[in-house]
Parts: C-alpha cells; structure tokens; sequence
C-alpha cells in the first residue's frame, strides 16, 4: 500500500443539491430543492446525469427528494467523515484539516500535527475554514455494485449535525447492524434568522418509507445473519476500510478538490452551506419597517 495515499471506498457517482452554472462569466453554485445523482464525468453543462437518477425520479414521480440507501459500514464514522477544512484558493489543494482538538497542516517541511481550535477562533485560517463532511452510500441495496458508492459532500452544519446524530442512533437501536438497515436519505427544509426566513434545506437520514424501526431491525437481523452464512465480513471490511482512511494525512486527491471548492467554496454568501430556495417568504410588518427605514437613509 503506498503510504501517505487515503484508501477511501470506491465511488460511482454523487449526490448533490444543484448544480454549479456559468453567470456572467463566473461559475457560480445553483442551489435546488431536490436531489441529484450524477457520474464522476463532466461536460459543458456540468456533471453528466447517472442513469439512477431518471430511474429514482420516475418512481418519485416528480421531483427526488428521498434516495432509497444503506450504509457501507457498521461503523458511523467510516460512513460520514465530518472536519473543519482549509484548501488553498490558488491551487485547491487542502491546506488544514481538523477536528477541533487537533489538525494536520501542510508545512515547508511536510504535514504537521497541531492543536486545533476551530474555526472561529483560529487565527491561521483568517475565517476560511469550514466544516466539511463526505457521506458514502450504496443506493437502493447496491444490487449493481455492492462496494461501489455515492458520495455526498456537504459543508451545512445542519446536514452534518443531523446525519451525525442519526448514524449514531441507528447503530445503537440496530445492535451494530447499521450497514443492514434498509435507509432513506431525505431532504428537509427549514427557514432560520440567518437564511433571512427563506426556505434552507438539507439532508436527513430517515428509515425506508413504509418500514417501521422495528420492522427495519428486523430486516437488518435477518439480513446480517444471511451474509454471515454467506461468508460476508462486515467487521473485516471495516478494520480495512479504517486502515485505508489512516493511511494520508488528507482524504481528498486534489485533483477533485478543485470542484468541491468551486462548489462549496465560492464565496457568494451562501447560508451555512445550504440548498437556499429562490422564494423567499413576505417579510412580517417589522422587517418591512426596517428595509423603508434603511432605504430612506439617515436624515
């Protein structure tokens, strides 16, 4: 294995909220209110479209607002992996990766290992750091590739707080079975102060619709022990997935970074990193008051 290289889980497409799309000669983040699968290629539009996708869309008759998933892992935090991330503007390689308690930040001499105080209070990043998190499914029950995922890549505090807490949850209730329950990714919206009462949305994890908790444990149960019988290692397979994670100092190639700072990092005013939709709800009687009072200026 070559050494300072992540071994992350092999990926098939992305899913993704929007798109990025050239405005004014500028590529800029278009956010959406509905999923998205696509292939890892692009074109002169953007990401291709992957074939799941007409085929989800089909069935949700309209809009995709819910993908049908399981986890790869038993283990939730070999599924989502959540830091807060530096990456050079310049050339999008990451600069600054940690957790809170400590970092890895590239130096003239190599990677160094520094204590991390987040992103508020360091002074290194100059307010550029971000959290960061990358979720790895299978979609539907990984019938067409049982080891090959999507990814999700986010950098919304409530996406991340949500999945977090939900994976921990499931892995408990399930008895360690998380990689068998049949799940669901799931768009929610919400308005905040800060996304000034317009529509935000972001990514829950839910149990498959029409399946109950007790009716998923079940299943998950069931089918653990049919891969047990089958010769299927679950905790082998996460002993060397967590083996490959360890081996680089930082997840992403930068040859892939580029897109994901174009597309997360762009520097437009995006709230918290969330799918912002484009209607945005009448102001109340105050908030109209404040906007005559700012238009008429000091007097």
């Amino acid at each position: 294995m070559l050494k300072g290289l992540a071994i992350t889980p092999p990926v098939i497409g992305r899913i993704s909220i929007g798109r990025v799309v050239e405005r004014n000669g500028k590529r800029l983040p278009e956010k959406d209110d509905q999923f998205t699968l696509t292939t890892q290629v692009q074109n002169r539009d953007g990401w291709i479209q992957h074939p799941l996708d007409e085929a989800l869309r089909k069935e949700a008759g309209g809009k995709l607002r819910s993908i049908p998933v399981r986890m790869l892992f038993n283990d939730p935090a070999l599924n989502l992996r959540a830091d807060y991330s530096l990456f050079d503007r310049t050339t999008g390689r990451p600069v600054c990766v940690g957790n809170g308690e400590t970092c890895r930040r590239t130096g003239k001499d190599g990677v160094d290992a520094l204590p991390c105080v987040g992103p508020d209070t360091c002074g290194f990043a100059n307010g550029e750091c971000k959290a960061y998190a990358r979720l790895n499914v299978l979609v539907g029950d990984g019938e067409a590739d049982a080891l090959g995922s999507f990814v999700l890549r986010t950098t919304s505090f409530n996406t991340i707080r949500t999945l977090a807490a939900r994976l921990q949850y499931f892995h408990a209730v399930s008895g360690g079975r998380l990689a068998c329950l049949p799940l669901e990714l799931k768009l929610r919206g919400k308005s905040t102060a800060m996304s000034h009462r317009a529509a935000i949305f972001y990514v829950d994890l839910v149990i498959r619709t029409g399946l109950t908790l007790e009716q998923a444990i079940v299943e998950a149960r069931q089918l653990d022990q049919q891969r047990r019988d089958g010769g299927f290692d679950q905790e082998a397979l996460d002993e060397a997935a967590r083996i490959g994670f360890a081996n680089g100092a930082f997840e992403d190639l930068a040859e892939d970074v580029p897109a994901m700072v174009e597309e997360f990092y762009p520097g437009t005013g995006l709230i918290d990193g969330e799918a912002m939709a484009t209607r945005e709800v009448t102001p109340n009687l105050c908030g109209k008051l404040d906007d005559k009072v700012a238009r008429l200026g000091p007097r």
